[in-house]
């Protein structure tokens, strides 16, 4: 956590109580014990996170939002951008609207036009787990995690200045709970996400498809390395039809380098040195990915 005494934003609302949501509510309760925070969800959610004081108000209504200082859109991808919409109404002139989806270039275009001015800034936390919900929510998730804020293309919507400032509040903010903030276009996150995120969940995905169909029931005798290699296999797809659809594109294009690799292999599994090469230069970068993780 981080050890900033005063919090940038004083009120929080929270639109989505699931594993993002619920671990912002935590973390930030923890960090500044002093903040209000707000949790907007279904009724059964509510009940549990007040149970476990994640947060210090409840409501199953977005009119709740209208107090707060810093607006936070945990729901999927596709849900954020309907209710974008709906939270611009009832923000107050000067609330910082953000949100946490794996996608940017849509919720950033569509803050562009909304009909009221609004603060938005597209915001990404690169701490997630392999189970979603807020029975997992924890305030330790972002620790040490990036977390990517994509602010307009200036003169696109708003004052720079204003602009500039909210960047730097929810920067302060991510840091106090201990994630680590970046700020990069929504395009270039999107093209980078389809490479770093998108691409392994499918292709880890389809992996694990291709292998259990095939072996069925022999799949008793895989090894660690089938366990290890697929674990994403797991992730929910409601979650991943969303990042599709918003960022087709950038993952297509991701999804021709590997086919293209994969198919130079494919025709060369003969060759030693087309595998002596794929095989060094992925030990190169797995070195390159580990370095301060182990």
């Amino acid at each position: 956590m981080g050890t900033i005494s005063d919090p940038p934003f004083q009120r929080v609302a929270i639109v989505g109580l699931g594993l993002i949501g619920g671990s912002i509510a935590f973390a930030a309760r923890k960090t500044w014990p002093s903040i209000h925070v707000c949790g907007i969800d279904r009724e059964a959610v509510l009940r549990e996170a007040v149970g476990r004081r994640a947060i210090d108000q409840s409501s199953t209504e977005l009119a709740a939002v209208s107090g707060a200082e810093l607006i936070i859109l945990a729901a999927p991808v596709r849900q954020n951008l309907a209710l974008l919409r709906q939270v611009a109404g009832h923000a107050s002139a000067t609330a910082v609207i953000t949100d946490v989806g794996g996608t940017k270039r849509s919720i950033v275009d569509a803050a562009a036009t909304l009909p009221a001015p609004v603060t938005f800034i597209g915001g990404h936390p690169l701490g997630g787990g392999s189970r979603g919900g807020f029975e997992f929510a924890t305030a330790s998730l972002f620790a040490r995690r990036p977390w990517i804020f994509t602010p307009p293309e200036q003169g696109s919507v708003g004052p720079a200045v204003q602009i500039d400032q909210a960047v730097e509040r929810l920067s302060a903010f991510v840091a106090g709970i201990g994630a680590q903030p970046s700020v990069m276009t929504a395009a270039k996150h999107d093209q980078l996400m389809a490479l770093l995120s998108h691409l392994p969940q499918l292709a880890v995905t389809a992996l694990m498809e291709v292998v259990g169909t095939t072996v069925n029931g022999d799949i008793r005798f895989a090894g660690q390395g089938l366990v290890d290699t697929t674990r994403l296999a797991s992730s929910p797809a409601e979650v991943w039809r969303d990042i599709c659809s918003t960022n087709a594109d950038e993952i297509a294009r991701a999804l021709d380098l590997l086919i293209e690799r994969l198919s130079d292999i494919r025709s060369d599994l003969q060759r030693t040195e087309i595998i002596d090469s794929v095989f060094d230069q992925a030990a190169h970068w797995r070195a390159e990915l580990m370095k301060g993780r182990d």
